[in-house]
């Protein structure tokens, strides 16, 4: 088919935003030649650390068109998360702001679906694709930067000119020809706070992580006892880490999110210090239930906890 016009592009971003996405882009399938060297030199110095699904599907993951058959177009979604209210006791163990609500695999990928479904019944009947996020070999914030909807930051973060960093990516990636959106410049400057606040020394420089110091790594996707080196260096940190992002001036005047499925239960928002390290496997499954916290499950979040004593 010919590339969709301009009126039929602007129905679909229309359509994402009142399905609830914050903003939508566009982006030519093809090889991520860029990414793809620094992927495999990240990889090859061992910055993944036990995340080791990361070596899989390499070829993949950074050629979407090997991944879907007939593969196009990359349609990127963004999905605000800046929560309404934080947690109220200032000295209980915190959370990443992210696993506030229900887990987002779940909200994005059910509007995807139906994003998906208008644009097959409205505007294109011989739509085909595939539906992701962060749940396939996808470089989601690469396809979100090429489709003009930000820029990778120095915390290795996506950054919106408007949302800030605290958003959840998603997207489809079909045999639709749509125009590509314009990658936009980055606009770090000379800042670098979240180089500067990190405290384990993870973010070793400007748009370099090493996983293996990331309290958000160590806390989640962690499977063994946390090493006593970082001990007094978690700063609370009891699920994930926003501080690189905290600290962020992007992110200083961010709005809430208007997605009431990420709407903080009220009793882990009321939790107080002692209520975390008393809490159950009962309780924790009982809070957790919807939660992306459930990834770590009951025992991990107790090693965290006792971690921080």
């Amino acid at each position: 088919m010919s590339i969709i016009n301009q009126a039929y592009q602007q129905q679909i971003k229309e359509k994402a935003i009142q399905l609830g996405f914050s903003d939508l882009g566009f982006a030519k399938v093809e090889a991520l030649n860029g990414d793809k060297d620094r992927l495999d030199q990240w990889l090859k110095s061992g910055y993944q650390a036990g995340m080791n699904y990361m070596n899989n599907h390499f070829e993949k993951r950074t050629n979407p068109a090997l991944l879907v058959d007939g593969a196009q177009s990359v349609i990127s979604v963004l999905l605000n998360y800046t929560p309404k209210e934080l947690q109220r006791d200032k000295n209980a163990p915190k959370l990443a702001r992210y696993a506030y609500g229900k887990d987002y695999h779940f909200v994005i990928k059910d509007k995807l679906q139906l994003l998906f479904d208008f644009i097959k019944s409205e505007i294109y009947p011989s739509l085909d694709g595939r539906l992701f996020t962060d749940s396939a070999p996808v470089l989601d914030r690469a396809w979100a930067a090429k489709a003009g909807l930000g820029w990778i930051g120095k915390n290795t973060n996506l950054i919106h000119k408007k949302l800030g960093s605290y958003t959840l990516i998603g997207e489809m990636i079909t045999n639709l020809e749509i125009e590509p959106g314009e990658p936009i410049k980055e606009a770090c400057g000379g800042c670098q706070r979240c180089i500067d606040a990190c405290p384990t020394g993870a973010l070793m420089a400007p748009y370099k992580l090493d996983a293996n110091k990331c309290i958000s790594y160590l806390t989640i996707e962690h499977r063994d006892s946390i090493p006593e080196q970082f001990n007094g260096q978690f700063d609370n940190w009891a699920f994930g880490c926003d501080i690189c992002q905290e600290v962020c001036p992007w992110n200083w005047k961010a709005r809430p999110t208007k997605e009431e499925e990420f709407t903080p239960n009220p009793d882990l928002i009321n939790l107080s210090k002692e209520d975390w390290h008393q809490m159950n496997e009962e309780q924790f499954r009982t809070l957790f239930r919807k939660s992306a916290v459930k990834r770590t499950k009951f025992s991990g979040l107790k090693r965290n906890l006792d971690f921080l004593k």
